[in-house]
């Protein structure tokens, strides 16, 4: 069998178990080992096959089984790791991925077992051999995250480096992102145990990694998890540490902050950059840079160079930015992207490594004590940047000539090292040191899925929707109103409507006399195009509160959308009683008079728009349109000269072609028509379709139907020069 053959086989039979069609299971995993050849779990299949047909016989002759339930359990978990062993044991030997070359690796070297790598370990730190401590903790990890199922033994003695106290906090948060990494290609209670035990540490960089951890693999194992009681009673307890709910709420949100990641990259690729870039020579002539001596500046800036960017669009984007950032947004995602092919990147393990200015990959590059030591030890301890960016920022640093860099560093005084450090403080104060750990190994997962060399390999965990509060294993600790409340409104604030409308639909459940739920439930469908569904969420919550001025609007922008306008005027006209001066909404009442027929109507209104915004251009479209249809055509033609010179459309030139047709004024309409045609697409076609439309409007205004072709004639010979 071919590799994507085996994969395709494995995931139908997953698949199967999935939604609990075990005999289809069966079947497909017959087909795997016929077609493999590995005939060693052929005896154990027949055997749980003739155990399941007996189960179900005795089920259908109507007898209660106290054991049925623990059978059938025992049945799916087997058949799992079956697949899963058949799976990796086909796969190890050839296929290219990462993952199955470092089992390959692994299995070419001489085993170490756990314990050992444990106690080499502990016994390089003991004596400060940071080097070797640095690879046996490598090793440890290549051997986690590529082992088979763990025994009892390997369990335990994996434990005794997350619960050892004196290890760095390297060392156990590495065994996290092994597990992690591992329980990704293969399902292993034991490594999961191992997860939620790291989950209950006093250590915080270690325990936030691990719930982190344990929160991904519970989402992609979310149909297999509920068979292991054992896994379930693990959490229980878990979640009756103090804070655990409001803890997972906060990963939530943040991994919904890194969907952000991408479109912050290319705003500040397509729009900040460029713009500054812009903006760049006109500073340099304000400021004027040649002429400037040293020793006459004074302490003052001048203050026009700050509104130079204040006053542009580059100033309020910035602005926008600063506020990300203090929000935790990941903006420094496309500042650190090119600096990932440093040779510290290819090994696997560095990805997930906590920061540290004592790695040994550094050597004496940056002196003890230095002003370039001090500058990048606050840089680095700024909460903003995640780990793998601290490590990119140095690997930076020491590519730059030793003399470039000390002038760099020098640019940077003990007051902008202060400033650094007064920001980490406002950032824990602010969003305190669970949100800041948390958002920093989001981002380094992030990258390492983003940009590892080989991060194909890998199911990328972002480009899944992560939505924890939805996953049967979790709903008991984060479905309270209150948790549920604030991922929707996060995912309403983010623009992701599907996402908060599922979470208000289920709230609504319990609140039907929600007024405010059933507002965002209908602002939600209206952004996702369901517009009768707005509607009638929007109307439910009128029956609840008919004083809402923008509920009103709404439901009358729905019937509008909806082409029923004399409903919507019902509701616009309501309006008006609140706010008779609101100029948007009278032109809207004037809109559907126009739908209607009621040209009359319309142009009260337009014009009362007219009257009171001089300064606008609102009302003259359907002032102008309304005053053709009702055979007004010099007023007409006045307001389509007042449009025309005010960024016309295609419309507005064939609207006021028509009615220079009206006028009998030949010569104009053909003006109209070939500008209306130019100012689209050029294409005659396009505009033919859009003339014929309007040919019983034109019959109304006087004109024979059958002058319309020879119009359109005369039209196309003017547009090919060929009249004469």
């Amino acid at each position: 069998m071919t590799i994507q053959e085996i994969k395709k086989a494995y995931n139908r039979i997953t698949g199967f178990l999935d939604t609990r069609e075990l005999k289809n299971a069966f079947d497909s995993l017959q087909s795997l080992i016929v077609g493999s050849r590995e005939y060693l779990f052929q005896d154990k299949i027949e055997e749980f096959q003739e155990t399941y047909k007996y189960m179900l016989r005795y089920r259908s002759e109507g007898a209660k089984d106290p054991m049925q339930e623990q059978i059938y359990t025992h049945l799916l978990i087997s058949t799992y790791e079956i697949a899963d062993w058949i799976r990796n044991r086909l796969l190890t030997p050839e296929a290219p991925s990462t993952y199955y070359s470092q089992r390959r690796i692994q299995q070419s070297k001489p085993d170490i077992s756990f314990e050992k790598l444990y106690t080499d370990l502990y016994t390089n730190y003991d004596i400060g051999n940071e080097v070797q401590y640095e690879w046996t903790l490598g090793q440890l990890f290549n051997k986690i995250w590529t082992s088979d199922i763990f025994t009892t033994e390997d369990y335990v003695s994996v434990k005794k480096v997350l619960d050892d106290d004196i290890l760095p906090n390297t060392a156990g948060s590495q065994v996290v992102s092994a597990l992690m990494l591992g329980l990704q290609f293969t399902f292993d209670k034991e490594k999961m145990k191992l997860l939620l035990d790291a989950a209950a540490l006093s250590n915080e960089e270690i325990r936030i990694r691990a719930l982190i951890s344990v929160l991904i693999i519970l989402y992609l194992y979310k149909k297999r998890i509920p068979l292991y009681k054992e896994i379930e009673n693990r959490l229980d307890n878990l979640a009756e540490k103090p804070g655990f709910t409001n803890d997972v709420r906060t990963i939530t949100l943040r991994f919904i902050l890194a969907r952000e990641t991408e479109k912050i990259t290319r705003r500040l690729q397509d729009e900040i950059i460029p713009e500054m870039m812009k903006l760049s020579p006109k500073i340099s002539r304000k400021i004027n840079l040649s002429n400037i001596n040293p020793e006459q500046l004074g302490d003052e800036m001048n203050p026009e160079w700050q509104n130079i960017i204040s006053d542009s669009s580059l100033g309020k984007k910035m602005e926008e930015f600063s506020e990300l950032q203090q929000e935790g947004a990941d903006v420094m995602h496309s500042t650190f992207i090119h600096l990932k092919s440093f040779p510290f990147f290819r090994e696997i393990n560095n990805w997930f490594l906590p920061f540290t200015a004592d790695h040994s990959i550094f050597s004496n590059t940056f002196r003890q004590g230095s002003n370039e030591k001090r500058m990048l030890d606050s840089m680095t301890g700024a909460g903003f940047m995640c780990n793998s960016d601290k490590y990119s920022l140095y690997f930076g640093m020491m590519q730059l000539p030793e003399q470039h860099r000390k002038m760099m560093m020098g640019q940077f005084d003990s007051q902008a090292s202060e400033m650094l450090q007064q920001n980490q403080e406002e950032l824990i104060t602010k969003r305190g040191k669970f949100e800041i750990i948390a958002g920093q190994y989001i981002q380094d997962l992030y990258r390492f899925y983003k940009l590892y060399p080989a991060h194909l390999d890998f199911e990328d965990i972002f480009s899944l929707p992560l939505d924890f509060h939805n996953l049967d294993t979790l709903s008991p600790y984060i479905s309270d109103e209150e948790s549920l409340t604030t991922i929707a409104e996060y995912h309403l604030r983010k623009n992701y409507f599907q996402d908060a409308l599922v979470i208000y639909n289920r709230l609504a459940e319990t609140n039907k006399d929600n007024e405010v739920l059933f507002q965002k439930i209908g602002y939600c469908k209206q952004m996702l195009g369901d517009i009768k569904g707005a509607l009638a969420a929007y109307l439910h919550a009128d029956l609840l509160d008919s004083k809402s001025e923008w509920v009103i609007r709404k439901i009358a922008g729905c019937y509008r959308t909806l082409k029923m306008p004399e409903e919507a005027l019902t509701y616009y006209h309501r309006y008006e009683q609140l706010n008779p001066d609101n100029l948007s909404v009278q032109i809207s009442i004037g809109h559907c008079h126009l739908e209607l027929k009621e040209y009359n109507e319309a142009l009260k209104y337009c014009f009362k728009v007219d009257y009171l915004d001089p300064k606008g251009t609102k009302a003259w479209r359907p002032i102008a349109w309304c005053s053709f249809l009702t055979g007004k055509y010099d007023q007409a033609k006045n307001y389509y000269h007042k449009i025309l010179e005010n960024n016309p459309n295609m419309q507005d030139y064939l609207n006021a072609g028509h009615t220079e047709w009206a006028l009998q004024n030949i010569q104009g309409a053909i003006h109209y028509y070939s500008q209306a045609m130019r100012s689209d697409t050029g294409d005659f076609y396009k505009f033919q379709e859009q003339f014929m439309q309007d040919i019983p409007d034109l019959v109304v205004a006087g004109i024979e139907e059958t002058e319309v072709p020879l119009m359109l004639d005369l039209l196309r010979y003017t547009l090919s020069n060929t009249l004469q």
